[in-house]
């Protein structure tokens, strides 16, 4: 009887596996695959990007994945579906699900005063003045301190240097230091800014757990959902599979595609919340399949459903997401949000507005500084991943082949 039950439960399985695998090529071989194939191989063809890796999962399965070009400008190296990305911000949801990991817990509070958990960040200033000619500055103390949830939402007042032009030529007078950056552009809360918040929210999930991020990654998010080729120091053995750091060239980033010199090394020597990260397509695939599958896959939960309901909701109220303006050529400007009416959540750009042919309002995104990008629609039960592997971040082209491959999707699921 045992073996009888066994071997129903094989056979069971190993017909699911197979009608995935159908259904999978299929899709892949659909009308709407064969063109959306076309249309990426037609702009690595022309140029527009040295080469990109997609792929596009539902709740259950893969349905489509492609790689086109080359995974390095000098030597004409192939890009394959295995090949290994910088994904840079992309980090940052991966932070976001470890810190509300802790937030499940009752280990740490959204509303909890971050410097509760990190002393450094006691006493913050805001800048009163800045000028620009001089580098003058005035500070006064910030009105309250920021929250766990104001670093999750990139409201905290923090900035980079390539979203803020204060911040990017401010240079601290003797004695003064700024553990993340720079003082505040803002009162907490006050606005939305692209920020090194996410390093804040990774500095928090080592104070917290009391374990360097790369380990607590391993074991509480990528172990569990078999990510096994994502992670901060990439071993000797898989460089090879390591897509080169690419640039258009010029003092504007506006010519064609060369490499970066330097190029990165395999090891990152101070891992942070809101970057470094290396993963393939696969890999973030399964990350967004747990997300739309309410915080579980395969059998592994890492978070509760209600925890990822509540990541996927506005946490910013009133404040909208503008379109940055770029300070540096290392990124153009934020084009691809819909300025002044997308919100964001808890880790992610929450889509507004629906365009024809394109993802559903409240659907989650954001992308990372070397145009790699991904969004999961959890209305339609679809989410896509898109990588290259070039500066300037928001490159037209770039966003260009994004658009192409995010029509081509629906498209395909369309045909299903």
């Amino acid at each position: 009887m045992y073996r009888k039950t066994f071997l129903n439960k094989t056979v069971f399985t190993a017909g699911i596996m197979i009608a995935a695998l159908i259904d999978t090529a299929s899709a892949q071989t659909s009308p709407a695959g064969t063109a959306l194939d076309a249309n990426l191989k037609a702009a690595v063809e022309r140029k527009d990007v040295p080469g990109v890796v997609t792929l596009v999962t539902d709740r259950d399965r893969v349905l489509y994945q492609s790689a086109f070009g080359v995974a390095d400008v000098a030597t004409g190296r192939p890009v394959a579906a295995d090949s290994l990305f910088r994904i840079a911000s992309m980090t940052k949801p991966v932070t976001s699900v470890a810190l509300m990991q802790l937030v499940e817990q009752g280990r740490i509070g959204l509303d909890d005063p971050a410097e509760k958990y990190l002393p450094e960040l006691a006493g913050l200033k805001v800048f009163v003045s800045f000028d620009a000619k001089t580098g003058e500055y005035q500070l006064r103390p910030a009105s309250k301190p920021p929250t766990v949830r104001h670093f999750l939402t990139h409201t905290s007042g923090l900035a980079y240097p390539f979203t803020s032009e204060t911040w990017r030529d401010f240079k601290p007078k003797a004695g003064e230091t700024y553990p993340f950056g720079g003082p505040l552009l803002f009162d907490p809360g006050e606005r939305w800014h692209y920020s090194t918040s996410t390093d804040v929210c990774g500095k928090l999930v080592e104070a917290v757990s009391g374990q360097k991020l790369e380990e607590y990654f391993r074991q509480h998010i990528f172990a569990p959902l078999k990510m096994d080729d994502t992670s901060y120091n990439v071993p000797e053995a898989k460089a090879a599979r390591l897509v080169a750091q690419q640039q258009r060239a010029g003092a504007k980033m506006d010519g064609a595609i060369e490499l970066q010199n330097p190029q990165l090394g395999l090891t990152i020597a101070s891992p942070i919340g809101g970057g470094g990260l290396a993963s393939t397509a696969s890999d973030y695939g399964r990350f967004m399949r747990m997300l739309l599958n309410g915080g579980e896959l395969d059998g592994a939960r890492v978070l509760k459903a209600e925890t990822v309901a509540l990541m996927g909701q506005n946490h910013i109220g009133a404040v909208s997401v503008p379109a940055l303006k770029s300070a540096l050529p290392r990124s153009a400007d934020f084009t691809f949000i819909a300025d002044g009416r997308d919100k964001w959540g808890l880790g992610f750009l929450i889509t507004a507005d629906q365009l024809p042919g394109k993802r559903s309002p409240g659907s989650l995104s954001w992308g990372g500084i070397n145009n790699t990008f991904f969004w999961i629609d959890p209305t339609r039960g679809i989410a896509g991943v898109i990588m290259m592997q070039y500066l300037p971040f928001a490159d037209a082209k770039a966003l260009a082949v994004y658009d192409i491959f995010e029509r081509g999707t629906y498209q395909l699921i369309a045909e299903r």
